[in-house]
């Protein structure tokens, strides 16, 4: 009996100017599955002195971390496992000391990698973890540098790192540690100087989708959302976030809810970038990239990633690895499109919604791979918790809400903020009708229907012929109108 081969690891370390970060995944079923990620608080930036010389205590919080790192290093193949240094180690005067001992221990070599490859590495990562089709900005703020990428599906058109960051702006426009309106407004204006040479090369290129990648956007969706929030950066809520900041006067006494103690430090700082990046390009939304500089480095060395529709990797990932039926998902997908098609125009308002109603349908049976009585509960709890590359936390919610309801039991979807209310209302309509219409699972037994839609008003007409036939999709039908017009949203089914 052949003995099953477990999948290869690999290992990508990133030595921040703040934070020093391990990612661990395998690659399985076309994805990639974290299976650690280590990170240590080492504020190398914070070491570097007047002449930019490290510290040798700056350097033994390097050592001693990478000193934990080594351990996980030893089981993964050489050729698995990238490590690259950033901006600090750039500027450092004194990084060969550094690199002599971490190569050392580490076992492996470091590369310091330049302003510009970095931008790319963190462009790679945001687009093999982020859906969305048109042109994105990419921001990433990080200890010592700012990196600012626009790109196309997986190509950079425009790369630049920029020498702020919020360890290197705490230490200049916060060294007193005051939370005043002079402090904040210095920090603001200085990011928009270090910004103003891309300004004009930025605006003409321009974008249609802005995403950030790195901790200070992480803490800021953290700190939304605890605080009732939706998960998309607004420059109102940026400022609004700078005044909840401002309640207190010192660094060490700000509380605000979501913001961890570890990311207190350099929250103000990394806000204060922000809101220039905002108000210098006039951002008016962002989103958190699924990943960044990590990502990146792993997803270069898997030769088989590198295809181009992210979500379509993630719904093949998701097929194969919950055993689903991929042809029958296609086939609810293909109808739920036919009846959207058939509505009026812009009934589903929002450019997202065809792409979560097709996603929905080829998803929405994966809870029967764990047990069928409970199959719709299932399917949310997992949509929601598993890791789906191309698809926000927000959207993630939504499916789940989605496919929770995809059979029987018919009830008003919860706040989300994927979607309009209305447009998910509709999405939920159409998957359930989609459905219901391709139970026998085969596109040739399939009724020819026509779908009318007057606002909330659907009319579905279908062959009386085939109703007769088919006496349980009557009946079904039947149900499923009385389901949705006794929430409120008439449906109507007509035959000729």
């Amino acid at each position: 009996m052949s003995q099953a081969v477990s999948s290869p690891l690999y290992a990508a370390i990133d030595l921040g100017s703040n934070s020093f970060h391990m990612l661990v995944v395998r690659h399985i079923d076309g994805s990639i599955q974290t299976m650690a990620k280590i990170k240590r608080k080492v504020r190398l930036a914070a070491g570097l002195d007047d002449n930019n010389a490290l510290s040798l205590e700056a350097m033994q919080r390097g050592w001693d971390c990478l000193s934990l790192f080594a351990e996980r290093l030893q089981d993964i193949p050489t050729e698995n496992i990238r490590i690259v240094g950033t901006a600090t180690l750039r500027t450092a005067t004194n990084v060969d000391v550094f690199l002599e001992k971490a190569n050392q221990i580490l076992g492996h070599k470091i590369e310091v990698i330049d302003g510009e490859e970095e931008a790319a590495t963190i462009y790679k990562g945001v687009a093999h973890t982020s859906g969305g089709s048109g042109r994105r900005l990419v921001v990433d703020i990080g200890g010592a540098s700012t990196e600012l990428i626009i790109g196309e599906g997986f190509e950079a058109k425009a790369l630049t790192s920029l020498k702020m960051g919020c360890v290197t702006w705490l230490e200049r426009h916060f060294k007193d540690r005051q939370l005043t309106v002079t402090n904040f407004n210095n920090a603001i204006q200085a990011a928009k100087e270090t910004l103003q040479p891309i300004l004009e090369q930025y605006t003409e290129i321009g974008w249609d989708v802005c995403v950030g990648a790195s901790g200070t956007v992480q803490a800021l969706q953290e700190i939304m959302l605890a605080q009732g929030m939706d998960e998309v950066i607004t420059h109102a809520k940026l400022k609004r976030l700078q005044k909840q900041a401002m309640l207190a006067d010192h660094l060490e006494e700000l509380e605000i809810e979501g913001l961890t103690l570890e990311r207190a430090l350099v929250f103000p700082s990394g806000l204060s970038i922000l809101i220039a990046i905002f108000e210098l390009l006039e951002i008016d939304s962002m989103t958190l990239a699924g990943g960044a500089l990590r990502e990146g480095l792993v997803y270069e060395m898997v030769d088989e990633l590198k295809q181009d529709d992210i979500r379509a990797r993630t719904i093949a990932s998701v097929q194969s690895r919950y055993q689903m039926d991929a042809i029958y998902g296609e086939q609810v997908a293909n109808m739920a499109a036919k009846l959207l098609s058939e509505c009026q125009e812009d009934w589903i308002a929002e450019s997202q919604g065809d792409v979560l109603l097709a996603t929905a349908a080829k998803l929405h049976e994966i809870g029967l791979t764990i047990d069928f009585k409970k199959g719709g509960e299932h399917s949310a709890y997992l949509l929601q918790h598993l890791d789906l590359p191309g698809y926000t936390r927000a959207q993630k919610h939504l499916l789940g809400e989605l496919a929770r309801r995809y059979r029987e039991q018919l009830t008003s979807l919860p706040e989300q903020h994927a979607l309009s209310s209305t447009s998910a209302k509709r999405v939920l309509r159409l998957l359930r009708l989609a459905v219901l219409l391709t139970h026998r699972r085969n596109p040739d037994l399939e009724p020819n229907i026509s779908l009318s839609s007057a606002d909330d008003k659907l009319t579905l007409t279908i062959k009386s012929q085939w109703l007769k036939a088919n006496p349980l999709t009557a009946a079904e039908l039947e149900i499923e109108a009385n389901r949705q017009s006794d929430i409120g949203w008439p449906l109507s089914v007509v035959e000729y």
